[in-house]
């Protein structure tokens, strides 16, 4: 990571949603539809992006059944599902 303390400004909308600035979206590989973990600290918000970096260096936290699909499976099958789902919605906003 190469963030070296840059800041940046942001604004919430009135549902306190934000815009995530460009340098940081490529810096920690987010894309559309990533998830991310928000937590309450005492400094403030803290957003945590779940990406594919993020998985991986969490390979192996989680023991598998033998002969059972990868984690990395199970991720990819249930993103699969999420763009379905997503792709549903869409089209009915479209009709």
């Amino acid at each position: 990571m190469n963030t070296k303390r840059k800041a940046d400004t942001v604004s919430f909308t009135a549902k306190g949603q934000i815009v995530i600035p460009a340098w940081l979206r490529k810096e920690f590989d987010i894309q559309m539809g990533s998830k991310a973990v928000v937590q309450a600290t005492a400094d403030g918000i803290l957003l945590k992006p779940v990406t594919r970096h993020t998985i991986g260096k969490l390979h192996g936290i989680l023991k598998r059944k033998p002969g059972g699909r990868s984690f990395a499976q199970e991720w990819a099958e249930h993103k699969r599902e999420e763009r379905k789902l997503e792709n549903a919605k869409d089209a009915r906003h479209r009709s």
